[in-house]
């Protein structure tokens, strides 16, 4: 793959060209020529877009998808589309399928499934057997296979004993354990944070002291064990107190947040919308302020869209049996351009690779292109036709966005945006 990137804003601190407008000549998948004005003799193919920004391609650390056994969802291949279109080009993603991902076999099929395509998919194997909480699944194996992490989808380990084990068995061979921020017995029957709106709405509160225990459980085996662990999709200002606690200590700890907690409050959901029905749930805003700020000093490590295809079925019936969740990918850029700096945008969406052992390569000569084309000041609503998922569940469809994707170069392949 050839081309040329005419009048490109770099965005990309590691590289000696950050904050220029550049042209960028990429030969083979390689980037072979950085300068102000290049000329094209070989006729390779042309990128020219209005305020064209480009940085190093983007990172999602938690999407499912659902094949295999969920296909009717989102495919991988489609999913791994959709990414692309969405700026990404690589993510890491869940082991909530069915049959759950828990062996090297299923980690190798992921792989095998995810070949030939633009976005490098990560998978991140289940942490116990059937993602069941009881047996530790097969760790070092899927290791070994190419698992980036080792997490129960939005399934708590209940055992502090195998958390333990896990954390200290992961430490042989520097698997990263993640574990879901939820005390199950407090959290209950709750399907919205537990506050005034809740009882206004009467709906049962999933209370933020669920969530806040069971950190305060796993940082406390965390270091006893001395191991590696990563919190995702934290909502609460006492989550990021305690985690910031903890690194203070030096623990080896990371945490993310998911977009959409840093946009909307449980007041959103007065009209019953299940596309707000997300896990953890949507809190208050001392808590949306408390995860900005986070974020903003780096106690919060990186941002996730936390996509979650849900189909029709599960989704448009009463709130009480929807199932959790909502896609992401297609607006993540929009929706964290439109709280940050494109400064801050950019750091947040790169950052987490380091955390899950994927390397990064800068914007910079003799590197291969993995690089992701935005305009940071598009101003749009989010509708459907935005929609690249299968599924439609999104929560912010009619949503002020800021900021459009162009596409992404990555695996020597050019992947431009449906717009």
């Amino acid at each position: 793959m050839n081309a040329l990137l005419k009048s490109a804003i770099i965005v990309d601190p590691k590289s000696d060209f950050h904050n220029e407008t550049v042209d960028i000549l990429i030969e083979k998948g390689v980037i072979s020529k950085i300068s102000k004005r290049i000329s094209n003799p070989n006729n390779y193919k042309e990128l020219k877009f209005d305020n064209l920004h480009v940085s190093q391609g983007w990172f999602d650390s938690s999407v499912s998808f659902g094949e295999p056994g969920y296909e009717e969802r989102e495919t991988i291949e489609n999913g791994l589309k959709t990414a692309a279109y969405s700026g990404f080009t690589s993510v890491a993603v869940n082991a909530n399928t069915n049959p759950v991902i828990d062996t090297n076999a299923d980690i190798t099929f992921l792989q095998s499934k995810a070949k030939k395509h633009a976005t490098n998919l990560y998978p991140i194997g289940a942490l116990t057997r059937h993602s069941e909480g009881k047996d530790l699944a097969e760790l070092f194996d899927m290791k070994n296979a190419g698992a980036v992490a080792f997490y129960d989808y939005q399934h708590p380990i209940e055992n502090p004993n195998l958390m333990k084990l896990a954390l200290q068995y992961a430490s042989n061979f520097d698997g990263l354990v993640c574990s879901f921020p939820q005390e199950s017995r407090i959290s209950g029957l709750g399907v919205m944070n537990e506050n005034v709106t809740s009882t206004s709405l009467g709906l049962k509160g999933n209370p933020a002291l669920a969530e806040e225990l069971q950190i305060a459980r796993d940082l406390s085996i965390l270091e006893y064990t001395e191991g590696k662990l990563h919190i995702p999709t934290i909502s609460t200002a006492k989550s990021v107190a305690l985690i910031r606690a903890a690194k203070q200590k030096k623990l080896d700890v990371t945490c993310s947040v998911a977009i959409h907690n840093l946009i909307f409050t449980d007041n959103a959901l007065e009209n019953f919308d299940t596309n707000f029905k997300v896990l953890p749930p949507l809190r208050t805003q001392n808590d949306v302020d408390a995860l900005i700020e986070g974020l903003k000093d780096g106690t919060i490590d990186m941002v996730t869209s936390d996509h979650n295809p849900i189909d029709i079925e599960d989704k448009k019936i009463e709130f009480d049996y929807a199932k959790y969740g909502t896609i992401g990918l297609e607006s993540a850029f929009g929706a964290l351009n439109s709280v940050f700096t494109i400064k801050k945008t950019i750091e947040l969406l790169t950052k987490g690779k380091a955390r899950f052992g994927i390397d990064s390569a800068s914007i910079s000569i003799g590197n291969k292109a993995d690089i992701t084309l935005f305009d940071p000041n598009t101003n749009y609503v989010f509708t459907k036709k935005q929609i690249q998922s299968r599924s439609k569940n999104s929560i912010f469809e009619n949503s002020q966005l800021k900021g459009t994707v162009l596409g992404i170069i990555s695996n020597n392949k050019i992947v431009l945006s449906k717009q």
